[in-house]
């Protein structure tokens, strides 16, 4: 199971989620098991029977008020009996004054605490991306990942079939790289499948007979993306006389990576064809069925509704 540490956390969002360590006498090599934030809630009134362990611990004013409310017996052994159980680490937010009690028993029990300024609900939308982010499924194709026209199709197939130049050419012609060779692939949600290249890469391209080239060095900063959702997966195969190939579009293919399934359009290569308008195509014609017109479906039921004349004839012909 993926993790991050508190350390990485307080790292990477120190200022955007303004923290203050409060207990730097703490070690912050404790591991977070699971992106989802948590508030203590009845946990504080003695029910933890439902306490998931390894979730970050956000007390917001309600568990603060509410341990102010407490007598100093009582609240000790509460803010005791709290910390005894699994978690990583401890924010409070609101820049709230935090009773003495839980910064000496979090020493005590090794529990980082930290302090932000920020309201509760802006803490958790800050936070939660980015945890999302951590623990998200991940995985690595091999192939080419463009933006055309804002859909991002990513270009598979085997080796040297031509995958880097016909994103080159799409460069060309005012589209943008997402990544070239190596696509870092994580879910988000449900259903959206994010892209991304390798980060030594850095936006570079080897294609044959010429080297690896800088694109942003040679097209300009326009010419790149960080990330993009993966739309279409465009695969480029060989042209085989003997195979038979969709003419119609009517029967749509689709393809599983990481349990989201991606509509696939499989493009013969024979000379002459020019891939870089194909891909084009392919890009507004997903646009197009995404606002609810499929051309192909439309250019049938036409087909269909002319051949009904027909058909009623036939049916009445009893000769």
């Amino acid at each position: 199971m993926k993790k991050i540490s508190i350390e990485d956390l307080y790292r990477a969002k120190q200022q955007t989620l303004e923290l203050e360590l409060l207990t730097p006498q703490c070690t912050l090599l404790r591991d977070i098991d699971t992106p989802t934030l948590a508030s203590p809630g009845l946990v504080l009134a003695g029910f933890s029977e439902r306490f998931l362990r390894g979730r970050l611990q956000v007390l917001g004013e309600t568990e603060i008020r509410f341990l102010e409310s407490l007598d100093s017996t009582h609240r000790r052994d509460t803010i005791d009996a709290f910390l005894r159980l699994p978690m990583p680490g401890i924010i409070i937010t609101k820049h709230l004054d935090v009773p003495p009690e839980l910064l000496e028993l979090a020493i005590q029990h090794g529990i980082p605490v930290f302090r932000s300024a920020l309201k509760t609900a802006d803490f958790y939308r800050r936070l939660a991306p980015y945890l999302e982010d951590c623990f998200a499924p991940t995985t690595t194709a091999h192939g080419s990942l463009a933006d055309v026209y804002g859909v991002g199709l990513l270009f598979t197939g085997r080796s040297g079939i031509g995958k880097s130049e016909c994103v080159l050419d799409l460069i060309e012609r005012g589209h943008r790289l997402v990544a070239d060779d190596l696509v870092v692939m994580s879910r988000r949600g449900n259903d959206i499948l994010i892209g991304r290249g390798q980060e030594l890469q850095q936006h570079h391209m080897e294609i044959r007979g010429v080297g690896i080239i800088d694109i942003r060095a040679l097209f300009g900063i326009r010419s790149i993306r960080q990330q993009k959702r993966i739309e279409v997966v465009v695969q480029l195969v060989d042209w085989d006389d003997k195979a038979q190939y969709d003419r119609t579009g009517l029967d749509t293919e689709e393809v599983e990576m990481l349990g989201v399934k991606i509509p696939k359009v499989s493009v013969p290569l024979n000379a002459g064809k020019n891939i870089t308008v194909v891909s084009e195509v392919v890009a507004m014609n997903h646009l197009l069925k995404y606002s609810g017109v499929h051309s192909a479906q439309l250019f049938n039921q036409r087909l269909m509704d002319s051949m009904k004349p027909v058909r009623a004839y036939l049916e009445e012909d009893y000769e």
